[in-house]
């Protein structure tokens, strides 16, 4: 249906017809409201965009009286003659081609895109330009880089050209026009964006067949003070000329998906590592992947090589936790990592690319650990936030998870903004978000809004901008209306304004939006003026912002305008004012609502006083009031404070201290009445509980009540809380003072403990830091000797005493200490010391070993030395111990110390061996005992025994001398009980004991004397009645061993002759035995050796060596052993040098004897040197091949071989022998052959009759049938026997198969098979297969049936 504009602006008809969607009704209505304003014209939009001339939205199908609106709208539909002639100027080629061509536009498979043929036909291969893809529309704060993208197609390649509605894009610092070599896809790029580049953008391709065209808009962000300049700057048009549009012919549109980013299939394949297998279908449904088996087989393999990886720094991964994103709009994810190394860096990357994390709150990325378990954190959620994030160790992938866009909170871009319009109006909110949110909702006064025919919600097709259309708006749909997408909100004022007939509301508009901020910024002060609602009930009047006369009216008329008020809920509040002159009655009007007397409301009037009381106020009360006399007003603001409260006995209670014990549960529930939303802010000694780093403390807001939850009270919870109950009625603040008692912490330390000796042991403290709420009663001092696990309570120092002393210590002893401080409720935790050692007083030391002065059967007298060394200055006296032989147990002899070094010991048995020992005794005790004396017998002296007999020397070496001797005659008591032997040197007249003790025997040996020195020996015999007579040898003893003759040591293997080989090394060694060493000659021949013979003599071993033996060491050798007495041993031996011998000389043959062959050589040269040798002879014969021995130790010149065979050809070898070896062999220079004589003979061949293997064909396999389809191979094979071989023919239904070139046959030994390569339906009939030779043929038969491809 087109409908032609009639109005004067529009172009002709021909030219302004437009398509328009819609029903009948709705196009007649638009044309009738059009007539009205002297014309019509209309539009559809196919997207959302604005007017780039009123900068009105273009979601709304607005029809104006102004026709040039229509070159500044984009996205719209326009009829084919008027999209030739679009907002942009046309270009030459553009021009030329429409006045010749005038085809009609294509149509192009991307909305948006209009394509123009300017030729009447477009030859073959050759094609009108179109967009593959065409720009975005972009909304983008300032300071931003905005990029077109534009792919575009046709042959020949089109060219792209870039404009705007201001003209070309010249300037190339601001824009870059770029395209790639021989691509497609050609990019514009603005450069810091700024408000003045909010515009329409053309991308234009044109080839020599047509153009293809398409805009986009670009709609820049202003924040600051640019954006509110920009609005004072731009002009205020009429509201009613604005806002006309043709609502009901738009059609919801479903937001289309977002498109998904591209994500490498690397990164697939890591978020499929780590997701759920119920996850795997859903994944490779998004990414494409259809081989889902083979999807498994590589993820299996995947998995296998990166736990392999992951093993080297990993023990352990659990409890995996994909991204999710909070209700807060924080995204979270979290994993349990076992690390082997907790030094191990932990990195995190998106999209592949590492980014940087914190540890706290303060960084968009955060990182919280505890243990083992990792929670990552995503802050403020941008949609440029979605991708794979993976968390690597090292350099190791643990975990991959995805961010998807669509979980993203949405934010808000382009704010709703505050809107004015008429009574009976339509009023528009739009809304710019930064992602799609389906789940969006409108609000009206914080309320959800109901849907109805007044109200029309619509979405852009992107999903981004959400439209409110409020139709008929009446003063009743005046307030706050707001989007909110459950994370973000985004709220503006809707300002309802009346007619001329209407009173107040005729006022300026800019003048009511003021008041409306007012009114807000009146209310914004209520929670600042808590302190005050809260001490005085009356009303208080503040003047603001809109309290000026010049606002209100004039002064000429009021001598006291009306004044902005705040009152508490439920009292009286009274506004009034005064005029100049009586203007007649006055009307009262509140929010633009003319306020009528009645219940809670009183009109009053008092002269030209005018007062408007409202009894009892209620929330609802507030808001604009308006005094209206004549054509003069003034007006004020009503707020109502309504602010929570406390009972009072709630805050009479809470003024004495709550008091709890320590890890008891602590509630305080505060309750409350408000009529509006309340928030609680708890506070800990002026710090907010909640957000703090306290852990378990619970904050609850529930209906009329306050709650703090402490589950474990602690001595740190103790201190003074507020908390603060705030609305928008007002702010009340409630305070108590928690306690928290406990036990007391120890006393402070060190804990210094001083040892005072005999006074004891001083300790030292100093008092606890936190004595947990109560007063100390008193400490508590405990003691624990070492080794000990008891503790000892010693004393109970009182509260204001740091000090105490313990005198019931031991000295000596090592302790350890402990004090408890003691409150009323119970003992607190030990200060304790180390072991301290309580050192005693110096004992005197032992004294030395008694000595025996005299000893009889009835007392031994003792005595000894002083000890020396600390505390043995002062000595009171000794104390003598006693003890058997052999006995551990010590007597003490004298009960009292006695002062003298001298004791006679009595109380004795006769008989005994006693030993004896002294301690020291001193003021501070006995010291250690001293050593023991020499054990002595109680019994009478004895009589010395006599002198021994016969000492004589036994033996002698070169450092000892053995002695021997005979015990002396004994008589009645004399029995000797030891010997003493002691020795005199012959330089020296002192004797000296040759042993320690005495020696119980009769024979000594005494050693460590030095050799060849002479030595004076004796022996003196011992008893306990003393030493007796000694007995010394007559002459000195030389230390030196007894004289031996020389003597030569032989056995059985000495040999009297040696034979060895020339070069060889001789070793022949002589045993002997000679005391002392004889002197060793060595002779040869009877002469002394020759320089190169060496000679060796040690411990009785004399060695001859001959490095390298030779002829002229032949010989007879002698060695010879004298001694210092002239006495000689003598022993020879012969020594044989020999060499292997040379080779013999020249061998003949010759036949002395028929049938033998005597074989003669020259002798070894070595025989005419007397070398006893022999000689082998070695035979090789042409039968045999190897050498073979026939005589062997030949002493003559010849060697006869007997049974010679004829024909034989044979070689001799003669070899030169001796005991060292053999010589080189002499060989024969011809071999020795006697000739063999034939004879003739006849060989008979026998006769035989070949059999006869003749035989005629047959088959020994027949064919068999086949049944195939059409296009299979057919083989048919038999095997077939006779002789001579058969020839073998095929035929089919009889007819030979010999030329048939579709087919071929084979014989391979009797196997014969027919081959049809691809066999057809006239390949169907009786196959033969003829078998012939000379003695007959054989014939097998088998039929084929093809079958066609249906059957």
């Amino acid at each position: 249906m087109t409908y032609i504009c009639s109005c004067s602006a529009c172009p002709p008809p021909d030219a302004s017809r437009l398509k328009v969607s819609g029903s009948q009704q709705q196009l007649e209505r638009g044309r009738k409201e059009c007539e009205e304003a002297g014309g019509w014209w209309a539009i559809q939009c196919s997207g959302y965009g604005s007017c780039g001339v009123c900068d009105r939205s273009r979601t709304q199908l607005a029809h104006c009286g102004i026709p040039p609106h229509r070159e500044a709208m984009t996205g719209l539909e326009w009829g084919p003659e008027v999209a030739a002639r679009d907002q942009f100027p046309p270009s030459e080629e553009q021009g030329e081609a429409g006045s010749m061509a005038g085809k009609p536009p294509k149509k192009s498979s991307i909305p948006g895109v209009s394509i123009r043929q300017l030729v009447n036909e477009i030859p073959e291969g050759c094609s009108t330009p179109d967009f593959k893809q065409k720009p975005v529309t972009l909304a983008l704060p300032e300071g931003k880089n905005a990029i077109f993208r534009a792919v575009v197609c046709g042959e020949p390649r089109p060219e792209v050209h870039w404009q705007s509605t201001k003209g070309d894009l010249c300037n190339s610092s601001k824009y870059q026009i770029s395209s790639a070599p021989g691509g497609e896809e050609h990019v514009l790029q603005i450069n810091k964006l700024t408000g003045e580049d909010s515009d329409l953008y053309r991308c234009r391709a044109v080839n020599a067949y047509g153009e293809a065209t398409c805009s986009v808009r670009l709609t820049v962000i202003e924040v600051g003070f640019r954006k509110n300049r920009k609005r004072q700057m731009e002009p205020q048009e009429d509201l009613k000329q604005e806002l006309i549009d043709f609502r009901k012919m738009l059609k919801k549109r479903t937001p289309p998906p977002a498109p998904d980013k591209k994500m490498e299939s690397a990164q697939v394949w890591q978020l499929l590592m780590t997701a759920d297998r119920k996850d795997y279908e859903k994944i490779c449904m998004q990414y494409g992947i259809v081989d889902f088996r083979g999807m498994l087989r590589k993820l299996q393999e995947m998995k296998k090589e990166q736990e392999d990886r992951m093993a080297q720094y990993v023990h352990a991964i659990a409890n995996l936790r994909h991204i999710r994103v909070t209700k807060e709009g924080v995204a979270t994810f979290d994993l349990e990592l076992d690390l082997k190394d907790f030094g191990s860096k932990i990195y995190l990357y998106k999209d592949g690319e590492m980014i940087p994390y914190g540890f706290d709150n303060q960084t968009k990325h955060c990182l919280r650990r505890l243990g083992k378990r990792y929670h990552f954190q995503i802050q403020d959620l941008r949609p440029e936030d979605a991708g794979l994030y993976q968390v690597m160790v090292e350099d190791a992938v643990v975990f991959s998870t995805e961010l998807e866009a669509s979980t993203i909170p949405p934010r808000v871009v382009v704010p709703l903004a505050e809107a004015c319009c008429e009574e009976q109006g339509d009023a528009v909110f739009e809304c710019t978000l930064s992602n799609p949110c389906p789940n969006a909702a409108w609000h009206f006064q914080h309320r959800t809004l109901r849907l109805s025919d007044r109200y029309e919600v619509s979405v852009s097709p992107d999903g981004l901008t959400h439209r409110l259309v409020v139709k008929g708006a009446s003063c009743s749909d005046m307030g706050l209306y707001s989007l909110n997408t459950g994370l973000h909100a985004s709220s503006a004022w809707l300002v309802v304004e009346g007619g001329k007939d209407k009173g107040p509301q005729t006022t300026d508009t800019d003048h009511r939006l003021q008041s409306r901020r007012d009114t807000q910024e009146g209310r914004s002060d209520v929670c600042g003026q808590r302190q005050d609602a809260t001490q005085s009930p009356r009303s208080r009047y503040k003047p603001g912002p809109g309290s000026s006369t010049e606002a209100r009216g004039s002064m000429d008329h009021f001598s006291q305008g009306l004044v902005d008020t705040e009152v508490q809920l439920g009292e009286a509040a009274v506004l009034s004012c005064t005029l100049t002159s009586d203007l007649g009655p006055g009307t009262w009007f509140k929010d633009g609502v003319k306020l009528p007397a009645g219940d809670g409301v009183v009109l009053e009037q008092d002269g030209l006083t005018h007062r408007l009381i409202l009894t009892h106020v209620e929330g609802t009360q507030a808001g604009r009031y308006t005094f209206v006399a004549g054509r003069q007003h003034t007006e004020a603001s009503l707020a109502v404070q309504d602010p929570p409260t406390i009972a009072p006995d709630v805050t009479e209670t809470l003024r004495e201290p709550l008091v709890f014990k320590a890890g008891k549960p602590v509630v305080v529930k505060i309750p409350f009445q408000s009529h509006l939303p309340v928030q609680a802010v708890w506070r800990k000694d002026g710090d907010e509980v909640v957000g703090s780093n306290r852990r378990g403390i619970q904050v609850a807001l529930g209906d009329g009540y306050t709650r703090l939850c402490l589950p474990s009270a602690s001595r740190k919870d103790s201190g003074l809380y507020s908390v603060t109950l705030s609305s928008e009625g007002g702010c009340v603040q409630a305070e108590f003072t928690l306690q928290v008692i406990d036990k007391p912490q120890p006393p402070q330390g060190p804990l210094e403990v001083q040892d005072c000796h005999r006074a004891g042991v001083c300790l030292c403290w100093r008092p606890p830091k936190d004595d947990g709420g109560q007063a100390i009663q008193h400490y508590v001092v405990e003691k624990r000797q070492a080794g000990r696990s008891t503790w000892l309570k010693v004393g109970e120092p009182p509260p204001d005493s740091t000090s105490f002393t313990d005198t019931s210590v031991e000295q000596g002893r090592k302790y350890a200490f402990r004090v408890r401080t003691v409150t009323s409720e119970g003992a607190g935790d030990a200060l304790e010391s180390e072991e301290v050692l309580v050192a005693p007083e110096a004992l005197p030391g032992p004294p030395s070993a008694p000595d025996i002065l005299s000893a009889s059967s009835q007392s031994i007298t003792l005595t000894w030395v002083a000890p020396q060394g600390p505390g043995s200055a002062h000595i009171l006296g000794y104390l003598v111990e006693k003890r058997k032989k052999g006995s551990n147990t010590w007597i003490t002899v004298n009960e009292q110390p006695v002062a003298e070094r001298r004791c006679t010991v009595v109380d004795l048995r006769q008989g005994c061996q006693y030993e004896f020992r002294v301690r020291a005794v001193a003021p501070s005790g006995p010291g250690e005992p001293g050593p023991p004396s020499d054990a002595v017998f109680a019994r009478d002296p004895k009589r010395p025994p006599g002198p021994v007999r016969d000492l004589r020397v036994t033996d002698t070496s070169n450092t000892s001398v053995t002695l021997s001797w005979t015990r002396p005659d004994t008589q009645d008591d004399d029995e000797v009980q030891g010997f003493i032997v002691e020795l005199c040197g012959s330089d020296n007249l002192q004797w000296s004991p040759c042993h320690v003790g005495t020696v119980p025997g009769t024979t000594f040996t005494v050693k460590g004397l030095r050799p060849q020195e002479g030595y004076l020996l004796r022996v003196t015999a011992v008893n306990d009645g003393g030493h007796g007579q000694a007995t010394c040898l007559d002459s000195l003893v030389h230390a030196m061993p007894a004289a031996v003759f020389p003597k030569f040591l032989m056995d059985s293997s000495t040999m009297d002759t040696l034979t060895v080989k020339a070069g060889d090394s001789i070793r022949v060694p002589v045993s002997f035995e000679a005391a002392p060493m004889p002197e060793v000659t060595w002779l040869k021949d009877g002469l002394p050796l020759p320089k190169r013979s060496v000679t060796t003599v040690k411990d009785g071993l004399a060695q001859l060596l001959i490095p390298a033996a030779s002829l002229s060491d032949r010989g007879q050798y002698t060695v010879m052993l004298r001694n210092l007495q002239g006495k000689e041993a003598t022993y020879s031996f012969s020594i044989s040098v020999a060499a292997c011998p040379q080779a013999p000389g020249p061998v003949s043959l010759q036949e002395n004897v028929p049938g033998t062959v005597t074989v003669q050589w020259e002798p070894s040269p070595d025989e005419a040197q007397g070398i006893p040798l022999y000689y082998t002879v070695l035979k090789r014969s042409s039968a045999h091949g190897s050498w073979c021995e026939v005589a062997n130790r030949v002493h003559t010149n010849r060697f006869t071989l007997l049974g010679v065979l004829p024909g034989h050809e044979y070689h001799f070898r003669v070899l030169a022998k001796n005991e060292l070896g053999a010589s080189k062999p002499s060989d024969t220079s011809q071999p020795w052959c006697i000739p063999k004589q034939r004879e003739k003979f006849t060989v008979k061949a026998p006769t035989y009759r070949e059999p006869n293997l003749s035989q005629k064909p047959r088959f020994l396999v027949g064919l068999r049938a086949h049944l195939l389809p059409q296009g299979c191979e057919c083989r048919m094979t038999c095997a077939v026997q006779g002789s001579p071989s058969p020839r073998v023919t095929w035929f089919r239904n009889n007819q030979s198969l010999d030329r048939n070139p579709a087919l071929y046959s084979t014989d391979m030994l009797g196997v014969c098979s027919l081959v049809i390569p691809s066999v057809s339906l006239k390949d169907s009939g009786e196959y033969k297969a003829v078998a012939e030779n000379p003695l007959g043929q054989a014939v097998s038969t088998a039929t084929l049936i093809v079958t066609e491809y249906n059957s």
